[in-house]
């Protein structure tokens, strides 16, 4: 009953902040919705990768299938339920839903026969799903092929972003602190002695892989009906890699630290291109700034050397 409560809250919080944010800088307004967007990514890969144990390197072919499928929606069929504000609303929503069907459908056809690998074989796996798809979206002219698709009417904001990141949190939560969902840490600690106690691995893994990919379909939706334009490039494996790191950096396993690298992650980088502009630090440290992608990494190297658990892979240590 708390944590409804708390999602009541938050959800209308959001609904208050989201009336002033549409004012602010368009540039911080976009940082902000990336970082909701990546929030939602992060926290659903973090199910498949920090509690059930699995290592899956397509996350963003699933935000390709929804962002795609969710676009598509909307610009063949979004004048059906008319033109009123409500209307389009509820074509937004429900495209995003649909969206988020689509890639849960292909997480389950991907993880019904490839979560029976482990490891690396499954990584591998992920990875090559992920180019099939982007393969398929160049192919193909309905989705705008190599030129990528845009056109989509601006319906992301605020609200939605963080109002769905909310629902992400409460939901990977809630099932991973039930009864229900103690088997995908079962699954996690040890395959072979929660088979033995009668737990259906390959359930619990296929159950997770499918609800990682619906939330990647319903933040590809997101983020596509506030670019407005998406291009096959946009989901390829370094999108896949960035969204890893930031479950890797907060902690597999832990859905605070994954949201905080995820909010971190997301500034970090347009901080140090900000660094780069600023005449009063020496010319020394503007140069270093302006190869901001390599500062990037090296940050992401030290932090890793000096907290190779994560940012709350202690407490998560604790708690177990």
């Amino acid at each position: 009953m708390r944590s409804q409560l708390v999602l009541l809250l938050t959800l209308i919080a959001c609904g208050v902040i989201s009336t002033f944010a549409t004012g602010m800088n368009p540039y911080y307004y976009d940082i902000l919705v990336g970082i909701g967007i990546n929030i939602i990514l992060a926290t659903g890969l973090n199910l498949v990768n920090g509690y059930t144990g699995q290592f899956s390197l397509g996350h963003a072919g699933f935000m390709a299938v929804g962002a795609y499928g969710s676009s598509w929606l909307t610009l063949s069929y979004g004048y059906i339920l008319g033109s009123s504000s409500i209307a389009i609303t509820t074509g937004y929503v429900i495209a995003l839903l649909l969206g988020g069907i689509g890639a849960a459908l292909a997480g389950l056809i991907v993880g019904i026969p490839s979560l029976r690998l482990r490891g690396d074989y499954l990584a591998i796996v992920t990875l090559g799903f992920n180019e099939i798809i982007k393969g398929i979206i160049q192919n193909c002219e309905a989705l705008g092929a190599q030129r990528g698709l845009g056109g989509m009417v601006l319906h992301t904001n605020f609200f939605w972003t963080f109002a769905f990141a909310a629902l992400t949190v409460y939901v990977v939560v809630s099932l991973v602190n039930s009864t229900y969902g103690r088997g995908f840490l079962a699954v996690k600690d040890d395959e072979i002695a929660a088979e033995a106690m009668g737990i259906n691995t390959t359930k619990y893994k296929v159950l997770a892989f499918v609800l990682a990919a619906f939330f990647a379909g319903i933040a590809g939706g997101l983020y596509a009906h506030f670019k407005q334009f998406i291009h096959p490039e946009g989901f390829n494996f370094i999108k896949s890699v960035d969204i890893v790191v930031m479950v890797i950096l907060g902690g597999m396993g832990s859905t605070v630290g994954v949201c905080l690298a995820a909010v971190l992650l997301t500034i970090l980088p347009e901080f140090l291109r900000k660094v780069s502009h600023y005449e009063w630090l020496p010319d020394w440290f503007r140069h270093v700034a302006e190869n901001r992608m390599i500062l990037y990494s090296l940050l992401l190297i030290i932090l890793m050397l000096t907290r190779p658990q994560g940012l709350f892979g202690v407490r998560l240590a604790r708690k177990k």
